[in-house]
C-alpha cells in the first residue's frame, strides 16, 4: 500500500466513545457451563471476563452519541457514517443504516466487514472520504460476537464478546495525524476463522495464532515504513485484543516492551471490530497519549485481513492548519 501523499487533505480524531454491554461473564461463570477454568483460561488468552448482550445498532448508538458529544458536533454536520463490523444485525439493510436513523444523522452510512482489522480498514477509508471532500466523518466499531458463539465450545466460547468503540475524525486544511498505513488480505487463509450464514464461529487455534503474529508484524512494518518511522518511536501501539500471546509476540518482533501496548483484553474478551477503539479509548482517559506521540494501530482478522496505520496524535484541528 501507498504511503500518505504529500499535499493530501488530512483529519484529525476530535472525539470518541465506548459502549459495553452491562453483563458480566467471568471465568468462573463458565466454569459452570463447559469442561475448563479460570487458570487455563488466563494461561492461553490473557482474558479474565468478557461483555454479553445487546445489538450491533444498539452499542453503536451509544458510542456514537458519546463520540459526536465530546467532539461538539451537531448530527446534521456528519458527511459519512462508516460502520466497522462483522455481525451486522439484519442480512439487509446495513446496520449502520440503522445506526444513522437512530442518532439523526443525515448523510451516507455503510457497514465494513473487514472482521477484527475492521476499525482501521475504516480509518483509512474515512481519510479517503476527507481527501475527497467531506468534513466529518464518524467511524464506529461494533461487534456482537456472542450472537455467533458456540457456547458448548470451550475453545471459542472463552474468547468471544460484545462491544463497540467509536471516533469523530475531522478534516483539516494541512497534513492530520495519518502518516502511513497498510491494509492487506490473504484469501488463503479465510478456512482457518469464519462463520457460515446463521452459523457459528469456527476456528482453527493454532494455524490463526501462528499466520496472526506473522500477519500484524508484517503490517506494522509497512505502515511504519510509509511513515518514515522506526518502532522504537512509536509511544503506544494498539492492537487487536484477541489473544494476549499473540500480541506479546508481536510486540517482541517488533522490538517492542509490552509497558508501550494498549490492553483491555482481560476485561472485554475479543470485541473484533471494537477492540482496538475501546483499547484506544482507555489509552486516552488514562493519559498515556500526549500531542505528538506516535500511536501504532495494528490488527489481524478472519479473511486474514490484516491492517495498520500510523499516526502522530493531536486533536487539535487548528494545529493542523498550514
Amino acid at each position: 500500500m501507498p504511503a500518505v501523499r504529500d499535499g493530501v487533505r488530512g483529519a484529525v480524531i476530535t472525539g470518541w466513545g465506548s459502549a459495553l454491554p452491562p453483563k458480566v461473564l467471568t471465568n468462573k461463570d463458565l466454569e459452570g457451563m463447559f469442561d475448563t477454568n479460570d487458570e487455563w483460561i488466563v494461561e492461553r488468552t490473557g482474558i479474565r471476563e468478557r461483555r454479553v448482550g445487546g445489538t450491533t445498532a444498539g452499542l453503536s448508538v451509544e458510542s456514537g452519541r458519546q463520540a459526536m458529544e465530546m467532539a461538539g458536533i451537531e448530527p446534521a454536520a456528519i458527511d459519512a457514517l462508516i460502520l466497522a463490523t462483522t455481525t451486522p444485525d439484519r442480512r439487509v439493510p446495513a446496520t449502520a443504516s440503522t445506526v444513522q436513523h437512530e442518532l439523526g444523522l443525515t448523510c451516507g452510512a455503510f457497514d465494513v466487514n473487514a472482521a477484527c482489522s475492521g476499525w482501521v480498514y475504516g480509518l483509512v477509508t474515512a481519510h479517503g472520504l476527507i481527501a475527497m471532500g467531506a468534513e466529518k466523518v464518524l467511524l464506529i466499531g461494533t461487534d456482537t460476537l456472542a450472537r455467533i458463539t458456540d457456547w458448548d465450545d470451550r475453545n471459542t466460547a472463552v474468547l468471544f464478546a460484545d462491544g463497540s468503540g467509536a471516533s469523530v475524525i475531522e478534516a483539516v486544511d494541512g497534513p492530520g495525524q495519518l502518516l502511513g498505513w497498510d491494509l492487506d488480505s490473504d484469501g488463503s487463509a479465510e478456512r482457518f476463522l469464519y462463520a457460515e450464514i446463521d452459523g457459528f464461529l469456527m476456528m482453527e487455534g493454532r494455524e490463526v495464532f501462528r499466520r496472526a503474529v506473522r500477519i500484524m508484524v508484517d503490517s506494522a512494518t509497512k505502515s511504519l515504513a510509509h511513515a518514515g518511522v522506526k518502532a522504537e518511536d512509536i509511544a503506544l501501539v494498539v492492537p487487536h485484543q484477541a489473544n494476549i500471546r499473540i500480541i506479546s509476540a508481536a510486540m517482541d518482533r517488533l522490538g517492542l516492551p509490552m509497558e508501550r501496548a494498549s490492553v483491555v483484553l482481560d476485561r472485554t474478551g475479543n470485541t473484533s471490530s471494537a477492540s482496538i477503539p475501546l483499547a484506544l479509548n482507555e489509552a486516552l482517559e488514562q493519559g498515556r497519549v500526549s500531542d505528538g506521540d506516535l500511536v501504532l494501530f495494528v490488527g489481524f482478522g478472519a479473511g486474514m485481513s490484516a491492517a495498520s496505520a500510523v499516526v502522530r496524535w493531536s486533536t487539535d484541528v487548528d494545529e493542523h492548519q498550514p
